[in-house]
C-alpha cells in the first residue's frame, strides 16, 4: 500500500515537473520524527505528562509492592496459618490483584489518550508552521513521511524546528 502510494506520488511529482516545463519546481522535505523528538513543544508535552501521571504511577508501584508482600506472607506463613486465615488472605490477594490490573489498564488508557491528544495538537501546530515556511520559501511540495532519500538542500526540518522554538519562547 505504501509503495503504491509512493509510486503515485512520484508519478504526480514528475508530471508536475514536466508540466511546469522551464519553470522552477521547488520541493522541500521535513523530517517529522526529528521535529517530534526535538521541538521544545514535544519536550514540554513529555514533561507535562510525566508530571500529570507521576502520582498515579507511584501509587500503582506502591500497591504492587503491597501485593507482593502479601503474596510473600502467604507463601512464608501458610503452614502456620489457620485454613480460614489462609483463605481470607488468598481472597484479599486475588481481589487486590484484580484491582491492580484494572488500575494499570485505566492508567495506560488515560496516559495514551492524553499523549495522543497532546501529540495531535502539536502535529496541527507543526502543519501550520510547515505551511507558513512553504509559502515563505515558495516551495511547491513539502514531503514528510515515506521519503527514502533527500538532499540536504531541500531539508526544511531545521527551519521548522527553529520556528517552533521561536513560538515556544513567545508563548511563555
Amino acid at each position: 500500500m505504501k509503495k503504491s502510494a509512493l509510486s503515485i506520488l512520484a508519478i504526480f511529482l514528475f508530471s508536475l515537473i514536466s508540466a511546469a516545463g522551464a519553470a522552477e519546481f521547488k520541493v522541500g522535505v521535513v523530517d517529522l520524527n526529528k521535529v517530534m523528538e526535538q521541538s521544545p513543544q514535544a519536550q514540554e508535552i513529555s514533561n507535562a505528562l510525566k508530571k500529570e501521571f507521576q502520582a498515579r504511577d507511584q501509587d500503582l508501584i506502591a500497591k504492587a509492592k503491597q501485593l507482593k508482600q502479601l503474596e510473600d506472607k502467604l507463601t512464608r506463613d501458610a503452614a502456620v496459618m489457620s485454613t480460614e486465615e489462609a483463605k481470607r488472605l488468598e481472597n484479599d490477594i486475588r481481589s487486590r490483584r484484580r484491582q491492580l490490573t484494572t488500575n494499570r489498564t485505566e492508567f495506560r488508557e488515560d496516559a495514551n489518550l492524553r499523549r495522543n491528544e497532546a501529540v495531535n495538537r502539536l502535529l496541527r501546530k507543526v502543519g501550520e508552521v510547515v505551511s507558513q515556511i512553504g509559502e515563505e520559501e515558495q516551495v511547491d511540495v513539502i514531503l514528510t513521511d515515506g521519503v527514502a532519500y533527500f538532499n540536504k538542500r531541500v531539508d526544511l526540518t531545521a527551519k521548522v524546528l527553529q520556528r517552533l522554538e521561536e513560538l515556544a519562547k513567545t508563548s511563555k
